[in-house]
């Protein structure tokens, strides 16, 4: 391998690929093929070298200041491997990644096959359509609002596979009637923090699942944007996955466990546009935001366990608009990786 004067290497794509291979991640010849003709820095202006290390990195920093990640390495790997990709296939991709994972699957299907988009997030979606419209594409690639899969003609149109890039809870129903007969979803099936790969393939009326292992990715929120960090149905949500986490490695006593419940409860009774705190939010504004109120309320009973939902939940609550430009908070927050 050719080396700088500084003994680093002059390709890091193909010592980056030789890892995973090292590691046992499933690199199908295919695949490599596409990572290497595909190049990762045509979908974002963020230096590579976090990419290089196999890590996540960001394509987009949204009004929010949270990043939006292309996934790391050896999960666009397995993934990639898992959805066993053949010519001619129509991919349905919930959830962009920037476009990068669109241009590989693209490559992978080739001329015959087609790849569709769907993206809630308005900036997002947009950074994608262009990054794609300047991919030299071999089929046919759209990238489309989510509102799309409302449209007749777009559900009427089969899909071979469907690859979700954010944690659900089920497969939305407009999608599982896109899927042929023989085909398959993959994705991260369970709570915000924690989930499960899924190969849910479909037979019939019926669905056949394959697990693929503990994954982490960020929620992937069909009906909203975004939700910022102190809203309190997302935050309900992580309570609610991080506790049934924490019951499992350490002892808790049923009274507190049904004093998180009831706050659960009581933050998805809260309405879900409270407006989020900005980048000029005072302190003040922090003590009056109506979900930190109901926090601190809690908090006599609370403070014991917030360390364990803290290293769980990945939300700053007590300095929000004041988070460093150059680590962004993850809204809902995980990279995406395996444990």
């Amino acid at each position: 391998m050719e080396k700088s004067a500084r003994g680093e290497s002059l390709n890091p794509l193909q010592d980056l690929l030789e890892r995973l291979r090292k590691s046992g991640v499933p690199l199908d010849s295919e695949v490599e093929e596409a990572m290497q003709q595909v190049y990762v820095g045509s979908f974002t202006d963020f230096d590579l070298d976090a990419f290089w290390r196999d890590r996540p990195v960001p394509f987009l920093i949204t009004e929010f200041d949270a990043a939006k990640m292309i996934s790391a390495p050896h999960m666009i790997a397995t993934l990639l491997h898992h959805l066993e990709l053949r010519l001619g296939q129509h991919v349905l991709l919930i959830g962009a990644k920037g476009g990068y994972l669109a241009a590989l699957i693209d490559y992978l299907v080739g001329e015959s096959g087609m790849v569709t988009v769907v993206e809630p997030h308005a900036a997002v979606l947009e950074h994608t359509s262009e990054r794609l419209e300047f991919h030299d594409s071999k089929g046919l690639v759209r990238a489309l609002p989510v509102e799309a899969l409302d449209d007749a003609d777009e559900l009427a149109r089969r899909v071979d596979r469907v690859l979700i890039t954010g944690a659900v809870k089920e497969i939305p129903l407009t999608v599982a009637g896109m899927v042929e007969e023989g085909g398959f979803v993959l994705g991260p099936f369970g709570g915000p923090i924690q989930q499960i790969l899924l190969k849910r393939e479909r037979q019939g009326d019926d669905w056949l699942d394959t697990e693929l292992g503990s994954v982490v990715f960020g929620p992937m929120d069909l009906s909203e944007d975004e939700r910022g960090p102190l809203n309190p149905h997302s935050l309900a949500d992580h309570i609610e996955d991080a506790i049934n986490i924490i019951v499992e490695l350490v002892e808790i006593d049923d009274e507190t466990v049904s004093r998180i419940e009831e706050l659960v409860e009581s933050l998805r009774g809260m309405p879900a546009d409270i407006p989020p705190l900005d980048e000029d939010a005072t302190e003040d504004d922090l003590v009056e935001h109506p979900v930190f109120e109901l926090l601190m309320a809690e908090m006599e009973w609370l403070q014991p366990m917030w360390p364990l939902f803290g290293q769980l939940l990945s939300i700053d609550l007590e300095s929000p608009g004041d988070w460093d430009d150059d680590e962004p908070p993850m809204v809902g927050g995980h990279e995406d990786l395996i444990p």
